[in-house]
């Protein structure tokens, strides 16, 4: 019996270190991508990894899937491996061969909750940019033209991302993403 740990981030330069803080566990599995896909290396690799009798520690619920459907079918997909899953933020605690109709409601309503952000947070997302479009000032293009090698030159000196933003008038998040490429090239 193993307790392992399954902690996801969104982007390379986000913080893990939050998630299941102070949880003991034997082996961790870090995905650092969208979890709008169950097609994640970490994730896969989890699945293939867990035997009966071990226990998944997850953040919470929006750290496993971002969907409904992906939810309820990596939890299920645990169970029928005898795998426990504990949700720490939402204290919900999924175990192999137990049916517990309480927690099910509680998962099939925070997942439905969570994917309902999502798709706001998309919505509004694409507003933005539509509104951005109309002034003309939103261009996917603009990272583009940046100047990769004074950016990382500026990061290398510790200057911060928001000075360099201003500098090269951009957003800092353009900046955040431009780190990210150089770091993962």
């Amino acid at each position: 019996m193993s307790h392992i740990a399954y902690v996801r981030v969104s982007s390379a330069d986000q913080n893990t270190e939050r998630q299941l803080d102070g949880v003991t566990v034997n082996k961790t599995f870090t995905d650092k991508c969208s979890g709008g896909s169950t097609n994640r290396p970490a994730l896969q690799d989890l699945l293939e990894y867990v035997r009966e009798g071990d226990t998944v520690h997850v953040h919470s619920i929006d750290r496993l899937a971002r969907n409904l459907q992906d939810l309820l079918a990596l939890v299920e997909r645990f169970k029928a491996k005898g795998v426990t899953v504990k949700f720490h933020k939402e204290s919900l605690t999924f175990e192999g061969a137990i049916s517990n109709p309480m927690q099910d409601l509680m998962l099939s309503m925070i997942g439905a909750v969570a994917q309902f952000e999502k798709a706001m947070i998309n919505e509004r997302q694409r507003e933005g940019i539509e509104k951005a479009k109309a002034r003309g000032v939103y261009s996917q293009e603009r990272s583009k033209r940046i100047d990769r090698d004074e950016v990382k030159a500026l990061l290398e000196n510790n200057v911060p991302m928001a000075q360099i933003a201003k500098r090269l008038g951009c957003s800092a998040k353009t900046i955040q993403r431009i780190k990210s490429e150089l770091a993962q090239s």
